[in-house]
């Protein structure tokens, strides 16, 4: 991180007041005078102002969104030796998976080292819509099966809550869900008469999946990890 950047996040001054800073010789690392704002600094060094040692910058939590493919699960490690998401996103921090997709599911994941926003993404109070891209079977998908879906489906473990749910197809289904249950869009499906013959999560929350080539991450800008935080219900 550059200098200037880093004193701003400890919270000296603003971006530009604290190049001023640096610029005037007002500030050390490790003893050092350093007069340009660009340096880049580990946040390990021990950096001062006018001779009064900085508290080190919060650290930038770490959030990725994965094209994930099929035959890959959602864990941080398998026991039997399966390919994990994980293993897709070789960084320096320590990931874990926000939530789950089964391994024949396809489509956006997220993985960070940030547990308070996994428990905002994950609770079920919190009802962050999940949206997925479903090509079924059973012949054309009726009114009355989509219906029953955006209604509600009894399943064994209890009736779901109502879906949004639009035919894009007469044989694929759009559906957004805020629950988590396990494989519930595929049970849900199931249950009217259409089992699920591939299923991809487009969207979550109000991050999409776009055009990220399967099997490819990126990192997450600021700006979307905040309006994922700040992620409306339903």
């Amino acid at each position: 991180m550059r200098l200037a950047k880093h004193l701003a996040h400890a919270g000296v001054a603003s971006r530009r007041a604290a190049e001023a800073l640096v610029a005037e010789g007002r500030v050390t690392v490790d003893g050092e005078v350093v007069r340009d704002p660009a340096r880049d600094v580990t946040g390990a060094e021990t950096i001062a102002l006018d001779g009064e040692t900085l508290a080190a910058a919060p650290k930038r939590r770490a959030v990725y969104a994965l094209h994930k493919p099929a035959g890959v699960v959602s864990t941080a490690r398998d026991t039997h030796d399966r390919p994990t998401v994980v293993d897709l996103v070789p960084v320096a921090a320590r990931l874990y998976p926000v939530g789950r997709l089964d391994a024949d599911t396809t489509g956006l994941i997220l993985l960070t080292d940030d547990g308070d926003l996994a428990h905002r993404l994950t609770h079920p109070r919190f009802e962050v819509s999940k949206t997925y891209v479903a090509r079924v079977g059973g012949g054309p998908v009726s009114d009355r099966a989509l219906r029953t879906l955006r209604e509600g489906v009894e399943l064994d473990d209890g009736r779901t809550a109502p879906a949004h749910v639009r035919r894009l197809r007469r044989d694929v289904l759009e559906v957004r869900i805020h629950e988590g249950r396990k494989r519930q869009v595929r049970r849900m499906c199931e249950a009217v008469g259409h089992p699920v013959r591939s299923l991809r999560r487009v969207a979550f929350g109000p991050l999409t999946l776009g055009d990220l080539p399967e099997g490819a991450h990126r990192r997450l800008t600021d700006a979307e990890v905040r309006r994922l935080r700040e992620a409306p219900r339903g």
